[in-house]
């Protein structure tokens, strides 16, 4: 597995990890909430998203849109009046596609308890032009040992994702060969 998608000569010089490196904070309110009384899941997604497109924003250049979202995993509710931390970065670069690492931190506004993991995903942005074609990217450049970490994880979800894609598409191929329609 290489490290790196090539890249033509000339091409835009890369970016550290930490200058596109970015933190979206909210407090929630009743008008977040679900049935149970916690904050909606879809509300964290969106702030999933919003944080994470800042980063592939920013580190990009220009626009850049959600290509996917990989792995969102909630792992404790979040309840009204918690100030949620979303701590997004770039985790791993392509020609004109990036993957996006979010983090979500959760602490109750009014007391002094450190914030603690309440969720996190993955989500791949594509950088675009005016007219909505893919555009390059700068290279990420990973900086620590975490981020080193991150980039090599990155590489594998990259890679299932590719074979999960072209496995479904061999099978619906096979079926409509077959006649068989859906």
């Amino acid at each position: 597995m290489t490290d790196q998608a090539p890249r033509p000569e000339g091409d835009i010089p890369g970016k550290p990890t930490a200058a596109s490196r970015t933190t979206l904070s909210h407090i929630m309110t009743g008008s977040d909430t679900n049935l149970l009384g916690t904050v909606h899941g879809g509300v964290i997604m969106k702030l999933v998203d919003d944080a994470a497109g800042a980063v592939a924003g920013r580190h990009s250049g220009g626009p850049a849109v959600t290509a996917s979202m990989d792995e969102m995993v909630f792992l404790e509710p979040v309840r009204v009046g918690d100030l949620v931390h979303v701590r997004a970065q770039v985790n791993w670069t392509g020609r004109s596609s990036m993957e996006v690492g979010v983090r979500v931190m959760a602490e109750r506004w009014n007391e002094s308890t450190p914030a603690q993991q309440v969720g996190s995903a993955y989500l791949v942005f594509a950088a675009v032009d005016a007219d909505g074609r893919p555009r390059p990217v700068p290279q990420v450049i990973p900086e620590t040992e975490r981020d080193k970490r991150r980039y090599q994880e990155a590489q594998i979800r990259r890679t299932h994702r590719l074979a999960r894609r072209r496995a479904i598409k061999e099978l619906r191929e096979k079926r409509a060969a077959d006649g068989i329609e859906d």
